[in-house]
This record gives structure tokens, C-alpha cells and sequence, in this order.
């Protein structure tokens, strides 16, 4: 690729500088959907200083075209003396370009040599129609011709279309960089009906799945036409045209959760059906229950508490050991169960679960049983019991209305008992800022503690329903006080309450796959829509829906398909390398950090290091060998009669797959992100970063950008995943993922003074409710991620260093930082961000934006921003984590 441009900045008094003549734009005739249809470039000294377009000084092109000459007849003199000044324009603009170059060239020497201190002029020629030179120029010197041509492909077009169509220059990049860098995307993506938010992520998420959609429903090309592929592909197609199947979905109504239910309560009723009272009976109680759980977790729906496979992190963090740990809720958060509207409206949701569930079941008996009204009414009186009220009985129409609103009036009490039910176990839950703290949580225990702790749960016989050949002798507790709290609220709590509890959970997991007409289906999409703030009724394709389902619960069997058509080439090797730069910049940085000492820089420097960085697809399961995938997924069905049935096989194969490494080391290639997902982590006990392909496409990665594109978006996300090693909970692990002092004392006190000031930084930032009111970040919760976007001086810093080696050797600071910034563009609404701010550790994309480059100086100079700009703040009041202040 020639050398590419830069965009001169369209904000008043804020030009992106540059040093080199640029393309910017040809008149774009096959530009991709989506794309806005303005001008590529505009004048940027077209407006006055203070915003308004000026008129009294016409330019000559405006003078050329003015009423006085057209009414007038050119002479050949004239139009000959017009054509020579055209053509000495021309070359005029050419030469100054060309000057430019080499006095750029000249001047980064002499300000090598401390002799750089005159300022440049802004010299903008317009060439052509189409194509527009913008060059910062000093004085004019001998040159020669630049060594890079200037790129025209349909790429670097492409590339500069989407930047310049995602710029808002209405907006002082000093004061509001994130609307600055995307407004104009933002104003061309409005929200779609059917979601709550949609940013760069889920825009690049919905081409990934268009990939994926386009394999699953094509031939297979002829390098995947072995067995274990045709297997693969099967399963795949399989589970996604049983998902596409929407008559037959509807044809089964709420069939397949009413089954799912009913082994669900015969598990848990077993042969009795009184309230226990004795020993035995307890007993016997705690033994059901315990198989209804172990029914239930076996299949990923989360009820009483969760049990996960991980790292001793306190002894060998290779060594995989049970944690147990709270559940899952049915609404967001603990706050929402705080709110009374939220809770009037959660508890008509669990009504209308409650009621539509026993109306399938009843239905479902009388198929099976072939019973008369009569006949089946006795039965299912002797079945339902205790629950508290008859079953409908008939086929509807002999249905008394009373009858029928007495039923719903005690299926409504009874959901507000549940309600109570979840209520006090989010109230003896961590809140979500301390469950991040890995110290905190961290309680090493024999089993003995838990099972006197929750005697009602016979963990032995829980244990044998996943892992027969291997009982663990201890376990880790993320907060002991929970087992505890939970023995009492069991024991204070009916078991016609505990039962209900189960179904609903059930019911709110797994009505989603059922056909859109089955009532359980429509009553979770209600409170769904209530809480994410869509429009109701507004359901998206269904096509994209079966992707991510496909995704979702086969992904690393898709992943294979997805890798081989998109992450080809040099990509690996090229986001590698971008990762490494930015590790080693971090390393270097360290001398320079004001908090950390020599002791501790050594050893920070020793842990990033051995971070080992996984880029583009997992060995384990092997996504280059299509019989390891078909191994990794054997349990996993692909009936495409079955979506429902698919859905649980493979929740089930997953679980299983996980309790199968328990008292094993852990397994050093295996993933737990898919290779399609727009996303990437930093896994603490593995020091291990993890870029899946899926995130290695643009707008965060292509390997023939320029690097200040490629290092300001790749960049900034590998930067952030290599600053979460070092960030509030990152840095209680050593180079070992083990959790120990491993910084001095006077380190730890400095970072935390710089944890504080972060904290309290984020904590005043506040987004609209939706209804009025404001509601504030929550500084202690994102605090360990907004420390990881403070990374991006390390990719800055990456990019520096590697400067004089690249061809694009200009000031490309700007470019740099609009290239982080435009990667957030998110559009959401008030409802969402909210539900975000009470349960996401992330900040709100505009403060992941600007609240980052307000503790980075180099942004400030970049856009030349007055000492009086929201965003060059005094450096006091910086957050600065590494370097000095």
C-alpha cells in the first residue's frame, strides 16, 4: 500500500496538522450501505473564526463564476490567460506540496537539534473537483519527490470515507472528543426498534454473523468435504434450521418447557408430597432438592447458587478447584428489587409464567393420558397438589370465569411470594463491586464448612451428577456468610415457594426458545422490554437471532468456518505483533511510572513478559482440525426438528464439558470466547490475553493499515487487556496468576492514591435516567476497566516507537486518537444504560472516550487545546497511571 492521508480536522480552530500532501477523497460510487452521502472532505477554512459563512470576500474561483462574467463573452485572450493561471495553480499546489516534504524532513532534524520553535502556516489548495491536497507548509526549500505514492485504491478511499463520515466537526475535539469523533456515525445509526443499544461492536458482531449465516446456508466448499466436517456442518446447519423453523416452533407451543417442567418437579417432589416435619423427612426433602438442582445446573439455569470450575488461585492457579458462589437473579440487579415499579411489573411477569406453565402442563397430561374432563380432573387434583389452587380442567369452554380469575388472583399471590423469595437472596448477595475483588473473595474452606453451612444440599450426591469418578475435599467460597444466609431462608420458606422459584427460573431461561405465539414466551419478552427500553412487540430477523444461537452454543465448531474465510493471511502474525510492541512499550514505561519503585518495576516488567497472548482461534478444541471440533461437541444434537431440545444439549454438553476439568491442570491453549466474538479478555490466574478474530477486522484491525490507524483502535484494545494485569484486581496477581504481595508496600500506597483519584473521577459523571433525573457512574465498580483504558499511552507509546520506521513518518497524533475514539460509538437507550451502570464494570462509552483522554496530556497537544479546555485539564487533576505527573 502507498503512503496514506491524513484529514485535515473540521472543528473551529482545531486542523488535524499534517505534514505530507494527502488524498482524501474521489467521488465514491460503490460505497458500502450504511455509509453517510455528504462530501468526503470540506473546505476546513471555508467558515469564519466564529462559525459563520463568510461572503464578503469572494474567492477567485467565485469571481470566475460570478453573474458579471457569465454575462459576458470570454475573448481568446481571456480564455487563454485563464487556462495558463489554471495550470500555474496546479503546479503551484504541486510544488508546495512536494516542499513540504522535505522541509517536514528538515525540520524534525533541526527539532532533534532543539531548533524547531517557528511555527508552520496552514496552506489548503483545492486541485480538482475530487480530489483535495491539504499540507501544513514551512518555508519553501529544495526537494525531492516524495517516496511513498499517495494511495487512491478503493481501500484507502474506503478507509477515509468511513472516518470522515463518523466525524461530528460541529464539535470542539477539546471539549467533547467522543460526539467529535462519531457523532456523524451516531446521527446514520439510529437505534432499530428491536434493540437497546447498537455501537461499532455490534455492527461489526452483525457482519460476522452475515459470514456465518452465508456458510451455514451454502454448499460446502470442497476443502471441508471430509467426515468429520460433514459432521460438523451438520450439526451446525441442524441446530440452525431447527431454529428458523418458526411453524414448527409454534406448532409445539409451550410442549417442550411443559415436559422440561414436569421431570423438574418430579424430581423435586419424589414420592412425597407432605411438608416435612421430622429428621428423616428433612432428610428426604434435601435429597430431592438437591437432584432438582443438580437437574437444573446441569443445563445452565442458575437457581440458589452457582458452583464454577477455576484456578487455585492461592496455591496453584493451574489447579482447577470448585468455587461456589451466588446465583444468577431474574431481574439485572440488587436495585431493582428496590424499586416498586419494577417489582409490580417483575411480579405480573411471574404470574403469567406461573399460570401459563400449569395450563401447559394440565394440557399436556390430558394428550398423554387421553383422560375425560371428569377422569383427569381427579388425576391432575392428586398431582397438583399442594399447589395452591385446581386445575382448569376441560377444554376451555366449560371454564368458569370466576373460577378463572380466583386462579389468577392465587397464582399472583404466590408470584409475590417468590418475588419475596428472590428479594432476600439478592439482599444476602455481594454487591457487584466487591465481587470483583479477588482477594475478597477468595475463602479456601474443606467441603465440611459448606455442607454444615447448607445442610438442606447433600453436595455428594450433587457432586455424582457431574463428575461420578471425582469428589472434591475442598472448595472456595466467594463469600461464606451467602451458604449461610441461604440454610435460613430455606428453611423459613414453604416448599410450595421453593418449587414455584424453580419453575419460574426454569420458565425465564428457557422460554425464549420457544415459538413467539407460546404465552411463557411473550411473558418474558415483556419484562425484557421493559428493562432493556425496546419498543414492545419489535422482534428482529430471525435469521440473525439463529446465528447467535449457533454462535452462542456451537461456537467453536462455527469459529472453524469463520477463521478460514476471514483470518487469513498475515493477520495473526500482524495483530501479534502489534500486542508484543505494545507489551515491551509497557515494559520501557515502567522507569518513568512516579508511584511504582525499582523493586516493583523489575517485577511488573518480569509478569508482562510471560502474559501469554492468544490471537485469532484456540488449539482447544483445535480450530484447524475438524476432529477435534467434532470431539469437543459430540453430546451436542443438531435435530433440526428440536430447537428447544438442541438448547439443552448443548447447555448440558458445556457444563459437563467444564466439570470435567475439575482437580485437573488447567488447560493452557483452551478459550472460553468463540473465535467470531467482537470481543477480548485478560484471564488473571492464566496471565493470559485473548484477541478472538471476530475483533480482528475493521474497524479495530486490518494488517495493510497505517500503523497510527491500526495502533489507535487494535492498539488500544490490546493496550487496555495488557493494563488489566496491572489494574485494582490484576495486580494482586503474580506472573504465576497467584495471588500474593508481590509489589512493596510504598507501590501499593501510591497506586491506590491513584485509584482513588480515578475513582472519584468516574464517580462524577452522570448519564439521563430517561425520566428527568441522573444517575452517577459507579466509580468503584468500573474502576478496574477505566484503569485498563487508561492503557492507550501504551499504544500511543507503541506507535511512537516504532515511528521513524514507518513510511507514514508525519504528525499522525490526531488520526491516532480518532481512531480509539471512534471504535465506541454506541447508541443506547436511557433504560439500557442504566441496567448498564447497575451491573456492567465498564463506564458508559462517552467516559470510556473522554475520560480517558483527559488524564492523557499527548491528546491535548495533538488537537492543540487552549489551558482553558475540558479536556486539557491541569495535570493536578489528571489521573496519570504511567508516567509521571
Amino acid at each position: 500500500m502507498g503512503r496514506l492521508w491524513e484529514i485535515p480536522g473540521l472543528a473551529a480552530g482545531k486542523k488535524l496538522r499534517t505534514n505530507y500532501p494527502r488524498i482524501v477523497a474521489l467521488t465514491m460510487t460503490d460505497r458500502p450501505s450504511g455509509y453517510e452521502t455528504a462530501p468526503l472532505l470540506r473546505d476546513p477554512d471555508a467558515d469564519s473564526e466564529d462559525g459563520e459563512t463568510t461572503t464578503s470576500n469572494p474567492t477567485w474561483s467565485e469571481r470566475l463564476n460570478s453573474e458579471s462574467l457569465a454575462q459576458k463573452p470570454l475573448t481568446p485572450l481571456t480564455k487563454l490567460l485563464l487556462c495558463i493561471s489554471l495550470v500555474l495553480l496546479i503546479l503551484a499546489a504541486v510544488f508546495i506540496g512536494l516542499f513540504a516534504g522535505v522541509q517536514h524532513k528538515l525540520n524534525s532534524e533541526r527539532g532533534r537539534n532543539g531548533d524547531d520553535d517557528k511555527p508552520p502556516s496552514t496552506v489548503t489548495f483545492t486541485a480538482t473537483s475530487t480530489v483535495l491536497a491539504t499540507t501544513t507548509a514551512h518555508l519553501p526549500s529544495p526537494t525531492n519527490a516524495p517516496k511513498e505514492p499517495v494511495c487512491l485504491t478503493p481501500q484507502c478511499v474506503m478507509l477515509s470515507s468511513s472516518i470522515l463520515s463518523s466525524l461530528d466537526t460541529s464539535e470542539d475535539p477539546c471539549e467533547n472528543f467522543y460526539e467529535y469523533a462519531n457523532g456523524g456515525w451516531l446521527r446514520a445509526h439510529p437505534l432499530p426498534s428491536d434493540k437497546s443499544s447498537f455501537g461499532k461492536f455490534e455492527a461489526l458482531a452483525q457482519q460476522n454473523e452475515q459470514i456465518i449465516q452465508r456458510i451455514l446456508e451454502t454448499p460446502s466448499p470442497s476443502s471441508f468435504k471430509t467426515s468429520y466436517d460433514e459432521q460438523i456442518l451438520g450439526k451446525l446447519r441442524g441446530f440452525y434450521n431447527s431454529c428458523l423453523n418458526e411453524t414448527r416452533l409454534d406448532e409445539r407451543g409451550q410442549e417442550p418447557l411443559a415436559e422440561f417442567v414436569q421431570t423438574l418437579r418430579k424430581l423435586y417432589r419424589g414420592e412425597r408430597l407432605s411438608v416435612s416435619s421430622t429428621p428423616e423427612e428433612q432428610k428426604e426433602e434435601g435429597r430431592r432438592l438437591t437432584e432438582a438442582l443438580a437437574f437444573l445446573h446441569s443445563r445452565g439455569i442458575d437457581a440458589l447458587f452457582d458452583f464454577r470450575i477455576e484456578g487455585d488461585v492461592g496455591v496453584d492457579p493451574n489447579h482447577m478447584i470448585l468455587w461456589f458462589s451466588q446465583p444468577g437473579l431474574g431481574l439485572p440487579s440488587k436495585k431493582y428489587y428496590q424499586e416498586e415499579e419494577i417489582r409490580d411489573m417483575y411480579q405480573d411477569v411471574l404470574t403469567r409464567l406461573i399460570l401459563s406453565v400449569a395450563e401447559a402442563e394440565e394440557k399436556m397430561l390430558r394428550q398423554k393420558e387421553g383422560m375425560s374432563t371428569l377422569s383427569f380432573t381427579a388425576q391432575s387434583e392428586n398431582i397438583w397438589s399442594p399447589w395452591p389452587w385446581p386445575p382448569l380442567g376441560g377444554d376451555g369452554d366449560d371454564v368458569d370465569d370466576d373460577k378463572l380469575e380466583n386462579q389468577t388472583a392465587k397464582a399472583y399471590k404466590l408470584a409475590g411470594k417468590v418475588l419475596q423469595f428472590e428479594t432476600k437472596l439478592a439482599d444476602a448477595s455481594l454487591d457487584p463491586e466487591i465481587l470483583r475483588d479477588p482477594v475478597a473473595t477468595y475463602n479456601p474452606a474443606p467441603l465440611s464448612n459448606l455442607t454444615i453451612a447448607l445442610p438442606q444440599i447433600h453436595f455428594k450426591e450433587y457432586f455424582a451428577s457431574f463428575t461420578p469418578r471425582s469428589f472434591p475435599d475442598r472448595v472456595i467460597m466467594t463469600y461464606p456468610p451467602y451458604a449461610i444466609s441461604l440454610s435460613d431462608i430455606l428453611d423459613r420458606t414453604s416448599s410450595e415457594v421453593i418449587e414455584t422459584y424453580l419453575v419460574v427460573r426454569t420458565a425465564l431461561t428457557l422460554s425464549p426458545y420457544l415459538g413467539m405465539s407460546a404465552p411463557s414466551w411473550r411473558a418474558q419478552r415483556t419484562l425484557y422490554e421493559v428493562l432493556s427500553g425496546i419498543k414492545k412487540g419489535a422482534v428482529g430477523d430471525r435469521a440473525e437471532y439463529c446465528v447467535q444461537q449457533v454462535e452462542e452454543k456451537l461456537g467453536f465448531a462455527a469459529g472453524r468456518y469463520f477463521v478460514n474465510e476471514t483470518f487469513t493471511g498475515e493477520s495473526r502474525e500482524k495483530g501479534t505483533k502489534v500486542i508484543t510492541d505494545i507489551v515491551k512499550s509497557f515494559q520501557r514505561s515502567l522507569q518513568d511510572i512516579d508511584w511504582m519503585d525499582e523493586k516493583s518495576a523489575k517485577a511488573a516488567s518480569q509478569k508482562a513478559e510471560a502474559i501469554r497472548v492468544k490471537v485469532g482461534f484456540p488449539l482447544s478444541p483445535d480450530t484447524r482440525d475438524p476432529a477435534s471440533i467434532a470431539n469437543y461437541y459430540r453430546l451436542v444434537q443438531g435435530d433440526e426438528d428440536k430447537f428447544f431440545e438442541n438448547v439443552l444439549s448443548a447447555g448440558s454438553s458445556d457444563k459437563f464439558k467444564a466439570w470435567l476439568q475439575l482437580g485437573k491442570q488447567r488447560d493452557p491453549d483452551s478459550w472460553r470466547m468463540y473465535p467470531s466474538i467482537v470481543d477480548a479478555y485478560f484471564k488473571a490466574p492464566a496471565n493470559m490475553i485473548v484477541f478472538p478474530a471476530g475483533i480482528l477486522q475493521p474497524p479495530f484491525f486490518n494488517k495493510d493499515w497505517p500503523s497510527y490507524m491500526l495502533y489507535g483502535a487494535f492498539g488500544s484494545v490490546a493496550s487496555h487487556e495488557l493494563t488489566h494485569a496491572f489494574d485494582s484486581a490484576g495486580r494482586l496477581y503474580n506472573q504465576d496468576g497467584k495471588l500474593e504481595q508481590w509489589w512493596t508496600n510504598e507501590t501499593s500506597d501510591g497506586f491506590n492514591e491513584k485509584l482513588d483519584c480515578i475513582v472519584k473521577q468516574f464517580s462524577e459523571y452522570t448519564i439521563d435516567d430517561g425520566k428527568g433525573g441522573k444517575v452517577h457512574v459507579n466509580g468503584n465498580l468500573t474502576s478496574g476497566e477505566n484503569i485498563g483504558d487508561s492503557g492507550l499511552i501504551q499504544a500511543y507509546r507503541a506507535w511512537k516507537a516504532q515511528y521513524n520506521e514507518s513510511y507514514l513518518a508525519g504528525n499522525e497524533e490526531q488520526l491516532f486518537f480518532i481512531s480509539f475514539g471512534r471504535i465506541w460509538a454506541t447508541n443506547m437507550k436511557p433504560v439500557a444504560a442504566v441496567q448498564r451502570i447497575r451491573t456492567d464494570p465498564h463506564s458508559p462509552d462517552k467516559y470510556r472516550v473522554d475520560g480517558t483522554v483527559f488524564n492523557i496530556p499527548e491528546f491535548a497537544e495533538a488537537f492543540n487545546c487552549s489551558k482553558k479546555a475540558k479536556l486539557n485539564p491541569p495535570r493536578e487533576k489528571q489521573c496519570i497511571f504511567w508516567g509521571n505527573v
